[in-house]
Protein backbone atom coordinates (compact mmCIF):
# COMPACT_ATOMS: atom_id res chain seq x y z
CA UNK A 1 0.00 0.00 0.00
CA UNK A 2 2.81 2.29 0.89
CA UNK A 3 4.33 1.67 -3.02
CA UNK A 4 0.95 2.79 -3.97
CA UNK A 5 0.39 5.82 -2.43
CA UNK A 6 4.11 6.92 -3.35
CA UNK A 7 3.27 6.46 -7.11
CA UNK A 8 1.09 9.37 -8.31
CA UNK A 9 0.01 7.63 -11.62
CA UNK A 10 -1.12 4.60 -9.54
CA UNK A 11 -2.74 6.57 -6.64
CA UNK A 12 -5.05 8.52 -9.33
CA UNK A 13 -5.54 5.45 -11.16
CA UNK A 14 -7.02 3.85 -7.79
CA UNK A 15 -9.08 7.20 -7.90
CA UNK A 16 -10.58 6.50 -10.77
CA UNK A 17 -11.45 2.98 -10.06
CA UNK A 18 -13.05 4.25 -7.01
CA UNK A 19 -14.62 6.45 -8.08
CA UNK A 20 -16.47 4.77 -10.60
CA UNK A 21 -17.03 1.53 -8.56
CA UNK A 22 -19.05 3.67 -5.68
CA UNK A 23 -20.80 5.25 -8.22
CA UNK A 24 -21.73 2.06 -9.79
CA UNK A 25 -22.74 0.88 -6.20
CA UNK A 26 -24.40 4.02 -5.25
CA UNK A 27 -26.69 4.54 -8.88
CA UNK A 28 -30.42 4.39 -7.10
CA UNK A 29 -29.50 6.82 -4.64
CA UNK A 30 -26.97 9.53 -6.34
CA UNK A 31 -29.68 9.48 -9.72
CA UNK A 32 -32.45 12.15 -9.85
CA UNK A 33 -34.12 10.77 -12.73
CA UNK A 34 -35.04 6.95 -14.04
CA UNK A 35 -32.81 6.27 -16.73
CA UNK A 36 -35.81 4.68 -18.46
CA UNK A 37 -37.93 7.65 -17.73
CA UNK A 38 -39.44 9.38 -21.39
CA UNK A 39 -39.79 13.09 -21.32
CA UNK A 40 -40.82 14.22 -24.42
CA UNK A 41 -40.98 18.11 -23.27
CA UNK A 42 -37.10 17.60 -22.50
CA UNK A 43 -35.71 15.95 -25.58
CA UNK A 44 -32.18 16.57 -26.65
CA UNK A 45 -31.72 18.97 -23.90
CA UNK A 46 -28.33 20.69 -23.53
CA UNK A 47 -26.45 19.98 -20.29
CA UNK A 48 -27.35 21.92 -17.46
CA UNK A 49 -28.42 22.24 -13.63
CA UNK A 50 -31.62 20.38 -14.00
CA UNK A 51 -29.72 17.64 -16.33
CA UNK A 52 -26.07 17.64 -15.65
CA UNK A 53 -25.04 15.67 -19.04
CA UNK A 54 -28.26 16.56 -20.94
CA UNK A 55 -30.91 14.42 -21.83
CA UNK A 56 -31.39 11.68 -25.15
CA UNK A 57 -33.62 11.86 -28.06
CA UNK A 58 -36.21 10.56 -26.19
CA UNK A 59 -35.66 13.05 -23.24
CA UNK A 60 -34.07 10.51 -20.72
CA UNK A 61 -31.41 11.92 -18.39
CA UNK A 62 -28.04 11.10 -20.01
CA UNK A 63 -26.09 11.32 -16.06
CA UNK A 64 -28.68 9.01 -14.67
CA UNK A 65 -28.14 6.32 -18.17
CA UNK A 66 -24.40 6.88 -17.41
CA UNK A 67 -24.63 5.86 -13.95
CA UNK A 68 -26.73 2.98 -14.39
CA UNK A 69 -24.93 1.83 -17.53
CA UNK A 70 -21.48 2.13 -15.14
CA UNK A 71 -23.16 -1.25 -13.09
CA UNK A 72 -23.54 -3.30 -16.74
CA UNK A 73 -19.83 -2.54 -17.78
CA UNK A 74 -18.28 -3.13 -14.37
CA UNK A 75 -20.13 -6.00 -14.33
CA UNK A 76 -19.43 -7.43 -17.73
CA UNK A 77 -15.77 -6.85 -16.54
CA UNK A 78 -15.51 -8.42 -13.76
CA UNK A 79 -17.32 -11.47 -14.27
CA UNK A 80 -15.93 -12.31 -17.46
CA UNK A 81 -12.51 -11.53 -16.22
CA UNK A 82 -13.11 -13.99 -13.13
CA UNK A 83 -14.29 -16.35 -15.51
CA UNK A 84 -11.29 -16.04 -17.97
CA UNK A 85 -9.01 -15.87 -14.51
CA UNK A 86 -10.19 -19.01 -13.62
CA UNK A 87 -10.10 -20.99 -17.07
CA UNK A 88 -6.21 -19.55 -17.66
CA UNK A 89 -5.27 -20.84 -14.25
CA UNK A 90 -6.36 -23.77 -14.50
CA UNK A 91 -5.00 -25.06 -17.68
CA UNK A 92 -1.89 -23.07 -17.41
CA UNK A 93 -1.32 -24.97 -13.94
CA UNK A 94 -1.87 -28.51 -15.33
CA UNK A 95 0.54 -27.15 -18.47
CA UNK A 96 3.30 -25.89 -16.62
CA UNK A 97 2.97 -28.43 -13.76
CA UNK A 98 2.80 -31.88 -15.55
CA UNK A 99 4.62 -30.55 -18.70
CA UNK A 100 5.03 -33.34 -21.95
CA UNK A 101 2.29 -34.60 -23.64
CA UNK A 102 -0.39 -32.38 -21.34
CA UNK A 103 1.60 -29.18 -22.08
CA UNK A 104 1.78 -29.58 -25.54
CA UNK A 105 -1.33 -30.60 -26.15
CA UNK A 106 -3.00 -27.27 -23.81
CA UNK A 107 -0.83 -24.82 -25.78
CA UNK A 108 -1.19 -26.01 -29.00
CA UNK A 109 -4.99 -25.09 -28.52
CA UNK A 110 -3.81 -21.72 -26.71
CA UNK A 111 -1.73 -20.69 -29.65
CA UNK A 112 -4.98 -21.91 -32.04
CA UNK A 113 -6.95 -19.60 -30.18
CA UNK A 114 -4.72 -16.82 -30.56
CA UNK A 115 -4.25 -16.94 -33.76
CA UNK A 116 -8.23 -16.16 -34.31
CA UNK A 117 -8.78 -12.54 -34.06
CA UNK A 118 -10.49 -12.10 -30.51
CA UNK A 119 -13.02 -9.77 -31.32
CA UNK A 120 -14.36 -11.40 -34.73
CA UNK A 121 -14.40 -14.68 -32.62
CA UNK A 122 -16.96 -13.07 -30.37
CA UNK A 123 -18.58 -11.51 -32.97
CA UNK A 124 -19.14 -15.29 -34.37
CA UNK A 125 -20.14 -16.57 -31.17
CA UNK A 126 -22.65 -14.22 -29.71
CA UNK A 127 -24.11 -14.41 -33.34
CA UNK A 128 -25.13 -17.84 -32.68
CA UNK A 129 -25.74 -17.62 -28.79
CA UNK A 130 -28.05 -14.52 -28.81
CA UNK A 131 -27.53 -10.88 -27.14
CA UNK A 132 -28.06 -10.79 -23.36
CA UNK A 133 -25.86 -9.65 -20.98
CA UNK A 134 -24.86 -12.98 -19.58
CA UNK A 135 -24.23 -14.10 -22.90
CA UNK A 136 -21.86 -11.42 -23.33
CA UNK A 137 -19.77 -12.60 -20.10
CA UNK A 138 -19.60 -15.57 -20.79
CA UNK A 139 -18.41 -15.11 -24.47
CA UNK A 140 -15.77 -13.00 -23.24
CA UNK A 141 -14.39 -15.48 -20.41
CA UNK A 142 -14.18 -18.00 -22.42
CA UNK A 143 -12.25 -16.01 -25.13
CA UNK A 144 -9.36 -14.13 -23.23
CA UNK A 145 -8.19 -16.48 -21.07
CA UNK A 146 -5.13 -17.80 -22.77
CA UNK A 147 -2.62 -15.03 -21.80
CA UNK A 148 -3.43 -16.04 -18.14
CA UNK A 149 -2.76 -19.59 -19.46
CA UNK A 150 0.44 -18.24 -20.51
CA UNK A 151 2.07 -16.62 -17.69
CA UNK A 152 0.31 -19.50 -15.10
CA UNK A 153 2.60 -21.90 -17.55
CA UNK A 154 5.59 -19.88 -17.13
CA UNK A 155 5.41 -19.43 -13.22
CA UNK A 156 4.89 -23.10 -12.39
CA UNK A 157 7.61 -24.07 -14.88
CA UNK A 158 10.16 -22.59 -12.62
CA UNK A 159 8.28 -23.03 -9.20
CA UNK A 160 8.07 -26.86 -9.66
CA UNK A 161 11.56 -26.90 -9.22
CA UNK A 162 12.03 -25.03 -5.93
CA UNK A 163 12.80 -27.10 -3.01
CA UNK A 164 9.39 -26.43 -1.01
CA UNK A 165 7.77 -28.24 -4.23
CA UNK A 166 10.54 -31.00 -4.05
CA UNK A 167 10.00 -31.51 -0.35
CA UNK A 168 6.08 -31.54 -0.36
CA UNK A 169 6.49 -34.22 -3.24
CA UNK A 170 8.84 -36.47 -0.97
CA UNK A 171 6.17 -36.29 1.78
CA UNK A 172 3.93 -37.23 -0.16
CA UNK A 173 1.76 -34.07 -0.66
CA UNK A 174 -1.08 -34.92 -4.07
CA UNK A 175 -0.51 -33.05 -6.71
CA UNK A 176 -3.79 -31.30 -6.90
CA UNK A 177 -2.50 -30.24 -3.05
CA UNK A 178 0.90 -28.84 -4.46
CA UNK A 179 -0.51 -26.99 -7.31
CA UNK A 180 -3.34 -25.33 -4.94
CA UNK A 181 -1.14 -24.78 -1.83
CA UNK A 182 2.76 -24.40 -2.64
CA UNK A 183 2.11 -23.07 -6.62
CA UNK A 184 -0.59 -21.00 -6.85
CA UNK A 185 -0.10 -19.20 -4.56
CA UNK A 186 3.28 -17.91 -5.13
CA UNK A 187 2.47 -17.34 -9.03
CA UNK A 188 -0.83 -15.14 -7.96
CA UNK A 189 1.15 -11.99 -8.84
CA UNK A 190 1.51 -11.48 -12.39
CA UNK A 191 -1.97 -13.15 -12.62
CA UNK A 192 -3.80 -10.69 -10.51
CA UNK A 193 -1.93 -7.66 -12.99
CA UNK A 194 -3.20 -9.30 -15.55
CA UNK A 195 -7.00 -9.17 -14.02
CA UNK A 196 -7.02 -6.04 -13.26
CA UNK A 197 -5.94 -4.96 -17.05
CA UNK A 198 -8.48 -7.60 -18.43
CA UNK A 199 -11.02 -5.43 -16.89
CA UNK A 200 -10.31 -2.74 -18.56
CA UNK A 201 -10.09 -4.90 -21.87
CA UNK A 202 -13.21 -6.14 -21.40
CA UNK A 203 -15.02 -3.19 -20.54
CA UNK A 204 -13.82 -1.34 -23.81
CA UNK A 205 -14.68 -4.56 -25.74
CA UNK A 206 -18.57 -4.52 -24.04
CA UNK A 207 -18.92 -0.79 -24.80
CA UNK A 208 -17.59 -1.90 -28.59
CA UNK A 209 -20.32 -4.84 -28.88
CA UNK A 210 -22.89 -2.40 -27.75
CA UNK A 211 -21.57 0.43 -29.91
CA UNK A 212 -21.96 -1.83 -32.94
CA UNK A 213 -25.77 -3.13 -31.19
CA UNK A 214 -24.43 -6.68 -30.59
CA UNK A 215 -24.04 -6.50 -26.71
CA UNK A 216 -26.54 -4.99 -24.52
CA UNK A 217 -29.75 -4.35 -25.60
CA UNK A 218 -31.98 -0.95 -25.42
CA UNK A 219 -33.65 -0.26 -22.87
CA UNK A 220 -30.97 -1.27 -20.69
CA UNK A 221 -28.27 1.49 -20.51
CA UNK A 222 -24.48 0.91 -21.55
CA UNK A 223 -21.95 3.44 -22.32
CA UNK A 224 -21.94 1.80 -26.06
CA UNK A 225 -25.37 2.22 -26.68
CA UNK A 226 -25.47 5.58 -25.37
CA UNK A 227 -22.57 6.59 -27.96
CA UNK A 228 -24.38 5.08 -30.26
CA UNK A 229 -27.03 7.35 -29.83
CA UNK A 230 -25.18 10.25 -29.79
CA UNK A 231 -23.68 9.09 -33.23
CA UNK A 232 -27.22 9.75 -34.91
CA UNK A 233 -27.14 13.41 -33.33
CA UNK A 234 -23.45 14.38 -32.67
CA UNK A 235 -24.04 17.39 -34.77
CA UNK A 236 -26.86 18.97 -33.00
CA UNK A 237 -25.96 17.06 -29.23
CA UNK A 238 -22.48 16.36 -28.56
CA UNK A 239 -23.04 15.60 -25.15
CA UNK A 240 -24.12 12.34 -26.10
CA UNK A 241 -21.09 11.06 -27.49
CA UNK A 242 -18.48 13.06 -25.36
CA UNK A 243 -19.43 12.03 -21.77
CA UNK A 244 -20.09 8.27 -22.05
CA UNK A 245 -16.61 8.53 -23.93
CA UNK A 246 -15.16 9.98 -21.35
CA UNK A 247 -16.75 7.52 -18.93
CA UNK A 248 -14.76 4.86 -21.25
CA UNK A 249 -11.79 6.59 -21.29
CA UNK A 250 -11.87 7.18 -17.08
CA UNK A 251 -12.33 3.43 -16.40
CA UNK A 252 -10.28 1.94 -19.04
CA UNK A 253 -7.32 4.89 -17.90
CA UNK A 254 -7.70 3.85 -14.21
CA UNK A 255 -7.55 0.26 -14.34
CA UNK A 256 -4.58 0.55 -16.64
CA UNK A 257 -2.94 2.89 -14.55
CA UNK A 258 -4.00 0.78 -11.29
CA UNK A 259 -2.53 -2.42 -13.12
CA UNK A 260 1.26 -1.16 -14.04
CA UNK A 261 1.14 0.17 -10.26
CA UNK A 262 0.53 -3.09 -9.14
CA UNK A 263 3.31 -4.81 -11.16
CA UNK A 264 5.37 -2.36 -10.32
CA UNK A 265 4.47 -3.36 -6.81
CA UNK A 266 4.60 -6.92 -6.39
CA UNK A 267 7.44 -7.58 -8.66
CA UNK A 268 10.05 -7.75 -6.03
CA UNK A 269 13.05 -6.61 -8.90
CA UNK A 270 11.41 -3.60 -9.95
CA UNK A 271 10.48 -2.74 -6.61
CA UNK A 272 14.24 -3.27 -5.42
CA UNK A 273 15.67 -1.46 -8.52
CA UNK A 274 13.12 1.60 -7.65
CA UNK A 275 14.63 1.38 -4.10
CA UNK A 276 18.22 1.89 -5.14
Amino acid sequence: MRAIVRNPLTLAGALLVLIMGLAALLAPWICAYDYRAINVDAVLLPPGPVHWCGTDALGRDVFSRMVWGARVSLLVGFVSVGISTLLGIIAGAVAGYYGGMVDRLIMRAVDIMLCIPGFFLILTVIAFVGHGIVNIMVVIGLTSWMGVARLVRAECLTLREREFVLAARAVGATDLRIITRHILPNALGPVMVSAVLGIAAAVLLESSLSFLGLGVQPPTPSWGNILTAGKDNIEIAWWLSVFPGLAILCTVLGYNLLGEGLRDTLDPRLTRSNRL
